[in-house]
């Protein structure tokens, strides 16, 4: 996810009918609060669909007492942003925005994996490193079928971590299907307390320093300065960029690392609202101390969002070499949306352009040099795609 803390920007088939509902109720709200909302023209949407299909359930289901006003309500707004199709545009009850500002505070319970969804279905954008699902061997790519025996099919990435998260020592099973797989394998995970780190690094081939940036969240920029400051004082005179399974995180993080590896005022990325409105471009604004090192860039399936937008900015100002394989494409910003009872709406705004202004949502970024890594690599403790990061530094000037 993409997160702008200062505008809280962040980066399925339903029953469409529901949606009616919201207009109804803030057409009570405009009357009790003499709050102003715009409101369909008289006409133009049939209300009476709704109340027929509400009346319809509550005298034909089975249990009518399950039906209540608040739960229509919620799923009337959940239905109208579903019916969007936007994977990224989404509903939270007060429960669900409670634990979102958690996440957003730090460590939380589950298992430690980014999903999203790509091709309408349900992913694994990133195991995160040192978690229990890394450690149980899911992947970026995978594709989540089942949870806890549950169908995936049309469900939401945010209601899919609601089943997922869970309290420290419980299990969770998960479905999985796998390209080159005949057919889905179950995955038992005990959740845990999920705590990742932001960066590290360490001297390869006696001239190379190679960073791994794990996410792109609050401590980075002061982590990253602390490394960039020892890579200054070490021998090393290449770098090797790793953002491989990096889901991304706060937008400004990326900028800040950025500005270590661009002269300031170079653009960082452009933000698109779409046709006739004006785009934002955001600017280097750092030393960029690190300018002057040759830079190669590793990423896969599992580098999304700010990870994306770094390695783009990288590319275009500098013509730095991304090596691997495509990237995810999310490449939406979101903008967080509170309602009046602590509910909110994630609410995408606009797209992430690379500063030539080349889209990544949905496309990724394709790697100038392709490298893979089978399983059998990883199960021999192999890594081919570093291997050829390395050598591939090795050789700048």
């Amino acid at each position: 996810m993409n997160f702008n803390p200062t505008f809280k920007k962040i980066v399925y088939p339903v029953v469409l009918v529901l949606a009616f509902a919201v207009f109804f109720v803030l057409g009570a709200w405009v009357g009790v609060n003499k709050i102003a909302y715009h409101v369909p023209q008289p006409g133009t949407v049939d209300f009476s669909l709704f109340w027929d299909a509400y009346n319809k359930l509550e005298q034909g289901y089975i249990n009518p007492s399950d039906i209540t006003n608040q739960k229509v309500v919620y799923g009337a707004i959940a239905g109208m942003t579903n019916a969007l199709g936007d994977p990224y545009t989404n509903f939270f009850n007060p429960q669900q925005a409670q634990r979102f500002q958690q996440d957003l505070a730090g460590s939380f319970e589950g298992i430690g994996v980014e999903i999203g969804i790509k091709g309408n279905l349900l992913t694994v954008i990133a195991p995160l490193k040192g978690t229990p699902g890394e450690a149980a061997g899911l992947k970026a790519g995978d594709a989540v079928v089942k949870i806890n025996g549950k169908d995936s099919t049309n469900m939401t990435a945010d209601e899919a971590v609601t089943l997922i998260r869970g309290k420290r020592g419980t299990e969770v099973t998960l479905s999985i299907f796998r390209e080159g797989w005949n057919s889905p394998k179950d995955f038992k995970i005990i959740r845990d307390t999920i705590k990742v780190p932001s960066i590290e690094w360490s001297l390869k081939n006696g001239d190379i320093a190679y960073i791994q940036i794990y996410q792109f969240d609050q401590d980075l920029s002061a982590d990253f300065k602390t490394i960039a400051l020892q890579i200054l004082q070490s021998p090393a005179k290449k770098i090797v960029l790793d953002l491989r399974n990096n889901p991304g995180g706060y937008l400004e993080v990326g900028q800040d690392v950025a500005g270590w590896f661009l002269p300031k005022g170079q653009t960082f990325t452009i933000e698109d609202f779409g046709k006739g409105k004006e785009q934002q471009i955001y600017k280097t604004e750092g030393t960029g101390q690190l300018a002057s090192y040759p830079v190669v860039v590793l990423m896969n399936q599992g580098s999304a969002s700010a990870s994306e937008i770094l390695a783009g900015a990288l590319r275009d100002n500098r013509k730095v070499q991304l090596i691997g394989t495509k990237s995810f494409g999310k490449g939406c910003v979101q903008e967080v949306v509170t309602l009046r009872d602590g509910s909110f709406l994630k609410i995408t705004i606009a797209n992430w352009l690379t500063p030539k202004g080349s889209s990544i949502s949905n496309v990724g970024l394709t790697p100038d040099v392709k490298a893979d890594i089978t399983e059998q690599d990883a199960a021999a403790k192999k890594d081919p795609q570093l291997d050829k990061a390395l050598e591939i530094a090795g050789g700048l000037k």
